[in-house]
C-alpha cells in the first residue's frame, strides 16, 4: 500500500502513473515501464513553459509549483484573465487535486478488493474525458482546432506502433506542422494581394 501511495505523492500525473503501474502488473521489464512513464510526463515540461510566462513565480516557488503543472492546472490557468486570477486558479486546482488524489489514492489501496474487476468499471475512459472536456473550450480558432485534430490523428495513429508516451510526445508535432502550412498560406495570400495592387497601380 506504501508503494501506491508514495507513486501518487511524489510523481502525481496519472497517465505516468497508470502506464508505470499497467505494465509492471502485465510482467514488463520495470526499466521499460518507467521509460513509458517518463515520455508520458514529458508533456508537462511543455505546460511548464507556457505557464512560466503566464505566471511569472518566484524562482523560489517555481520547483514546488513544478510538481502541480498537469493538465488539469494547466487549462485552468490559462483560461484566466490576468496573472493574478492565473496564479490563483493555478494554486487553488493544484492544492485541490492534489489532496484529492491523495486520498483516494489511499481509498483505493485500503478498498481495491472491494472493487472487483476495475476493468468493467471502464475507469481508463475518466482520463481522457476530464482533458478533452478542459482541451475543447480552449480551441477558439481553426488553426487551433486544426492543430488538436491532427494530434489527435498522430497520436491514435502511432499508438500500435511506439512505446507508450511515444505517441503523445509525436502528436506535439502537429503544431509546428500546422503553423507552417498556415505561414505559407498567409505569405501565398499576401503575395497575391500585393500582386493584385500592382496591376492595380499599373493601370
Amino acid at each position: 500500500m506504501w508503494q501506491t501511495c508514495a507513486l501518487s505523492l511524489l510523481v502525481f500525473t496519472g497517465a505516468s502513473q497508470f502506464a508505470l503501474v499497467g505494465a509492471l502488473a502485465a510482467g514488463g521489464n520495470p526499466l521499460t515501464a518507467a521509460a513509458g512513464a517518463f515520455f508520458l510526463g514529458v508533456r508537462n515540461a511543455f505546460y511548464g513553459l507556457r505557464l512560466s510566462q503566464s505566471l511569472a513565480l518566484p524562482r523560489a516557488v517555481r520547483p514546488f509549483a513544478a510538481h502541480w503543472v498537469i493538465d488539469e492546472t494547466t487549462a485552468v490557468s490559462l483560461a484566466q484573465r490576468g496573472r493574478r486570477a492565473a496564479r490563483i486558479g493555478f494554486t487553488v486546482t493544484g492544492l485541490t487535486l492534489y489532496l484529492l488524489w491523495n486520498l483516494t489514492t489511499l481509498l483505493g489501496a485500503l478498498g481495491a478488493e472491494a472493487l472487483g474487476d476495475t476493468d468493467a468499471w471502464g475507469l481508463d475512459v475518466a482520463g481522457p474525458a476530464v482533458f478533452l472536456a478542459l482541451l475543447a473550450p480552449m480551441l477558439k480558432t481553426a488553426v487551433e482546432r486544426a492543430v488538436a485534430g491532427l494530434a489527435v490523428l498522430l497520436g491514435l495513429g502511432l499508438l500500435p506502433f511506439l512505446p507508450a508516451g511515444v505517441p503523445v510526445l509525436a502528436a506535439a508535432l502537429a503544431a509546428p506542422a500546422v503553423l507552417y502550412v498556415e505561414g505559407r498560406r498567409a505569405g501565398g495570400r499576401e503575395a497575391a494581394r500585393r500582386g493584385g495592387s500592382g496591376q492595380e497601380a499599373k493601370r
